[in-house]
């Protein structure tokens, strides 16, 4: 087991809040985009890249490296903040989010971002394209039914799931036991025009997807300790793939952010750029 220690979840909600703040700073100078499900998936996104992925940002395209797909891909700039963070490329060009003849587009894009395992951006794609890739590890032997080398972590939104190809791929991942697939859900319970269970309820989502042959877990979404039990449970199943439904605040760390619908595709203005920073500033961290 990848073990936590204290003084590493110290570390890592320390390095969390940094990629929030830098989340805010990148929104605020684009002057458009995802704030509310990019700061609640801090904690997810820091745990995976400075704890659980095996990952090397000196070499990229490392053949061994354990796989993430964004599914949401408009949720992208935790995804960026992370990368940078990680030592990807400079954080100063986080500055350029959205911006003409930058890198950093409004969702992925690979082509211009080669260390991103998709260009995402239509909802209910990135479990294909995450299933494409174990299906391909099995074919070419890198994985077999009982052993696993590497695996494929598709983080997806509760809100996506309105898609009905999402589906399909659920369907098709439980029917091929892919054990070496885990994904990831962002139950934050919002999307862009609401709370989930008022738009499309989704409700029993764990009934759902173990009806098609899926492990079921639930964690907080902000629980390093918890969220890290829960991957290693994931590692250790046999039987299929795994989803991990994480319980996340929309708009995490900032109080006047927190839980509005609203936030889902608005970025902060200058003032509450401002505000947003103190805020974060102002947090303590305790072991």
């Amino acid at each position: 087991m990848a073990y936590l220690s204290n003084e590493k979840i110290l570390e890592l909600e320390k390095k969390a809040n940094d990629i929030r703040e830098s989340i805010v700073l990148m929104l605020t100078e684009a002057g458009s985009g995802h704030t509310a499900g990019a700061l609640g998936m801090a904690d997810i996104f820091t745990l995976l890249y400075f704890h659980i992925l095996n990952h090397d940002p000196k070499n990229p395209l490392w053949t061994e490296r354990d796989r993430l797909v964004l599914s949401n891909g408009h949720i992208c700039p935790v995804l960026y903040a992370t990368l940078a963070h990680a030592g990807y490329f400079p954080i100063e060009e986080l500055s350029t989010l959205r911006k003409f003849g930058s890198r950093l587009q409004g969702h992925p894009h690979r082509t211009y971002l080669p260390f991103v395992e998709t260009s995402s951006g239509p909802l209910g794609s990135g479990l294909s394209q995450a299933i494409g890739m174990a299906l391909a590890d099995r074919i070419d032997g890198s994985i077999s039914l009982t052993t696993s080398n590497r695996y494929i972590y598709c983080l997806m939104s509760d809100g996506e799931l309105d898609e009905g190809n999402s589906w399909e791929a659920i369907m098709l991942a439980g029917k091929n036991k892919l054990k070496n697939l885990i994904a990831i859900i962002d139950r934050n319970s919002i999307q862009i025009d609401g709370n989930t269970e008022d738009i499309m309820p989704l409700e029993p989502l764990t009934d759902k997807w173990r009806a098609f042959n899926w492990k079921v877990l639930q964690v907080s979404g902000h629980d390093f300790k918890k969220i890290n039990e829960k991957i290693e449970i994931a590692k250790e199943n046999e039987d299929g793939p795994t989803v991990i439904i994480a319980h996340t605040i929309p708009g995490k760390g900032v109080k006047e952010f927190e839980y509005d619908y609203k936030w889902h595709g608005k970025a902060p203005n200058q003032k509450e750029e401002k505000m947003a920073m103190k805020e974060l500033e102002e947090i303590n961290f305790t072991i």
